[in-house]
């Protein structure tokens, strides 16, 4: 399984609305840090919304990405039939065979049988153009749910972008997603987190942490994804700062002992 950076290992950097650096992070400057972490993969998600970029853009993208000999993954957010579309033709451009999709958007919440019929319109183009289709778990769908969407489509070109902590929102705890979904995972978000009780004792805290620092089980879950998973993604939710400043330096920083801790895990 090959390690790799995504737009959104470095949230505050690309930018969080409300709390934009004075210069955002782009595409560019995320193949500069792949490099600079010595991890040869990038995924490029929604915070960096590829069909936003014209076409001259996306060239130079794949151009400095092949040049750095780092492979990209194409991610996007709300699964309608012309989004994907769209997204399928540019994973062919960036040469990506995985594209990731979280199903939500803003103010686009579709319901289980729309999402199994937008899929399954497009599965053979899936297919023709050897694109696999990657669902990622969040905090208003249960993983039954996705295995429901996965087992009505039943196609080798859909599965689960596998995400350490998003289904925590809903109260489905790491084992119970993993167990659930994991069979099916083709793409891995790593996601360091902890969960600490209050001081008062009266609830928890769920915090991201750098790895090696948190509560995941990873050597577990490791254990359970299949062969076909070959891909697994640094993604953090970082604690802000007194300023963005200090938040982009933290994520940075948060990276790198990530990275360097999850080396022993993962072939170059």
């Amino acid at each position: 399984m090959k390690l790799g950076i995504s737009s959104y290992s470095f949230t505050w950097a690309a930018g969080v609305a409300g709390y934009y650096p004075e210069k955002r992070l782009n595409e560019l400057e995320l193949i500069d840090l792949a490099k600079y972490f010595g991890v040869a993969l990038v995924q490029i998600a929604d915070n960096m919304p590829l069909h936003e970029m014209s076409e001259e853009r996306l060239g130079i993208l794949l151009k400095k990405a092949t040049d750095n000999r780092i492979e990209v993954e194409v991610g996007a957010n709300m699964l309608t039939s012309s989004r994907l579309e769209r997204y399928i033709e540019l994973a062919e451009k960036l040469q990506s065979g995985i594209l990731r999709f979280a199903i939500d958007g803003t103010d686009y919440r579709p319901g289980i049988h729309e999402v199994i019929s937008i899929i399954g319109q497009a599965e053979p183009e899936l297919k023709e153009r050897r694109i696999t289709l990657a669902l990622e778990n969040h905090d208003r769908l249960f993983a039954a749910d996705f295995l429901k969407i996965i087992e009505k489509v039943n196609s080798p070109y859909v599965g689960i972008c596998l995400d350490c902590a998003n289904s925590l929102g809903l109260g489905e705890g790491f084992r119970e997603v993993v167990s659930a979904l994991a069979p099916h995972t083709v793409n891995f978000h790593l996601k360091e987190v902890n969960i600490q009780r209050k001081y008062h004792k009266m609830g928890f805290d769920v915090e991201g942490k750098p790895f090696g620092e948190g509560c995941l089980p990873l050597d577990w879950m490791l254990k359970q994804l299949p062969p076909k998973c070959k891909t697994a993604i640094l993604e953090q939710w970082t604690p802000p700062g007194k300023t963005i400043e200090e938040t982009i330096a933290k994520e940075k920083e948060w990276a790198g002992k990530s990275i360097l801790y999850l080396r022993k895990y993962f072939n170059e």
